[in-house]
């Protein structure tokens, strides 16, 4: 008799705690298809403003190409325009690209790979180069051959240093900096040395060749600059996906089942490759990779790497193109395009420490 009152009782309890269980699955599921939707409207969002920005630089670059452009002369005009466009594409590429996954390995958005003394290490491999061989040597003269020696060097110098540094300092940003800094004083010292004791005509050349243009581009490295670029990209892929798993901080990856320490090494290498590249085809102006992460990074408010990087590409070439109509129309070829990059760049520089100093007070 009690066992049939007890299962009695039960039966009435679950019947009256239904509509309860009923109504919290029902608000859990709204819930849940809310947070679909709305991750789905950001997902939009991102697509418009990426789709935008790649029409206005596709514009902008057809502006550079036709506009003022003489007819009569179309072929001549292409065969000096498309070069550069090209070329500023693939730095846009190289410098954009590697800038925000440095600054996503690194955990820090006011920090780029020039401040760890890649120019300064340019600078001074091509130097050694110059001094060694001479300007009018078949290696230098030789634009190809220049080109390679170049990437060989760099990459495999900046490769070893850097990789061990982040390594014994266990990525340790601070430490990083600091011993970037001595090294970019190391580098230039050891340029002017050599610069001191170079033949005066040598040097007047060798000058030339130090200062980032898209001018004196040299047309037969740009199809084997791509193809580096896209041979990089494909094999350092695997590597690449893991970004947004990266930026969650090197607990949350190894909890993830990441190898944390391997892509790190490996990253790494592909973003001091692509400089390498960048650097060795136009010349040091991988600073301006501070300004357009940045700007990037403020306008795809995001944690999904495939838009971040493709809006820092296209943010990129947007600001090459400008600081390049400017110096050909207004300053008419008088001032490299590098000391607009390097002004722009310190002064925004600037503006992130002084912000970054303010949210933290």
């Amino acid at each position: 008799m009690n066992n049939k009152t007890s299962t009695t009782s039960i039966t009435n309890d679950l019947a009256l705690a239904e509509p309860a269980i009923t109504s919290t699955k029902r608000t859990s599921l709204s819930v849940s298809s809310a947070g679909f939707t709305i991750a789905n409207s950001n997902e939009h969002k991102l697509k418009i403003k990426l789709l935008i920005l790649a029409m206005l630089v596709g514009a902008v670059c057809l502006s550079y190409l036709f506009v003022g452009l003489n007819w009569k002369f179309f072929e001549f005009s292409m065969g000096i325009r498309l070069p550069k466009l090209s070329a500023m594409f693939l730095a846009a590429v190289a410098i954009g690209g590697a800038s925000l996954i440095f600054q996503t390995l690194i955990n820090n958005y006011i920090v780029t790979p020039c401040l760890l003394g890649m120019n300064s290490l340019y600078l001074v491999l091509h130097t050694i180069l110059v001094f060694m061989f001479g300007m009018g040597s078949f290696i230098v003269t030789n634009k190809n051959l220049a080109f390679l020696c170049d990437l060989a060097l760099m990459g495999s110098v900046a490769g070893f240093v850097y990789n061990y540094l982040f390594v014994k300092t266990k990525y340790n940003i601070l430490y990083v900096l600091l011993i970037g800094t001595v090294l970019t004083t190391l580098f230039t010292s050891i340029q002017s040395s050599l610069v001191r004791a170079m033949d005066p005509n040598d040097y007047e050349a060798l000058l030339v060749t130090l200062v980032a243009s898209f001018s004196n581009v040299n047309k037969e490295v740009l199809a084997l600059s791509g193809a580096l670029m896209v041979g990089l990209t494909l094999l350092f892929y695997k590597h690449l996906k893991l970004l947004n798993v990266i930026s969650l901080g090197r607990n949350n990856a190894l909890s993830l089942g990441v190898d944390y320490e391997q892509t790190l090494k490996f990253l790494l290498l592909y973003v001091t490759l692509l400089i390498a590249i960048a650097t060795a085809l136009v010349g040091p102006v991988s600073f301006i990779g501070l300004i357009t992460t940045n700007v990037a990074r403020q306008l795809f408010k995001t944690y999904k790497h495939k838009y971040l990087i493709i809006g820092t590409i296209l943010v990129t070439l947007l600001v090459l193109i400008a600081a390049q109509v400017i110096i050909e129309r207004i300053f008419v070829y008088s001032i490299p395009v590098s000391v607009f990059i390097t002004i722009g760049g310190g002064v925004y520089f600037l503006y992130l420490v002084l912000r970054s100093t303010k949210n933290a007070l």
